[in-house]
């Protein structure tokens, strides 16, 4: 069975930082994107970042370029996502995903907050 486990969320002051870490059990084949999504209270889910593992491009939201960073390690089939200069705004609930050439698997979340 397949499970991916997030870690590293919580409150934070404005201008703080937070390093969210999601590993994955039970895949059996290569993953070929990391990211991270994010859902605020009566919003919709939105794309933060992702990485293909092949290359290693990323893509970031426009809402966090410059102040996050993703980062994977395909040995341990995990991802990592460093957040830097948080705001409010950033408040949220923060979603790992990997895809295989078969699968998407989701993360349960993490609240991040971050306070004014």
């Amino acid at each position: 069975q397949v499970k991916l486990v997030e870690s590293g969320g919580g409150l934070v002051q404005a201008g703080g930082s937070l390093r969210l870490s999601c590993a994955a059990s039970g895949v059996t084949v290569s993953i070929t994107v990391y990211g991270w999504y994010r859902q605020a209270p009566g919003k919709q889910r939105e794309l933060v970042a992702t990485i293909v593992n092949d290359g290693g491009s990323t893509y970031y939201g426009d809402s966090v370029k410059g102040r996050f960073t993703i980062s994977r390690d395909n040995a341990a089939k995990a991802v990592y996502l460093q957040m830097n200069g948080l705001k409010p705004e950033d408040t949220a609930v923060y979603y790992c995903y990997q895809r295989t050439r078969f699968n998407a698997y989701w993360g349960q979340g993490t609240q991040v907050t971050v306070s004014s």
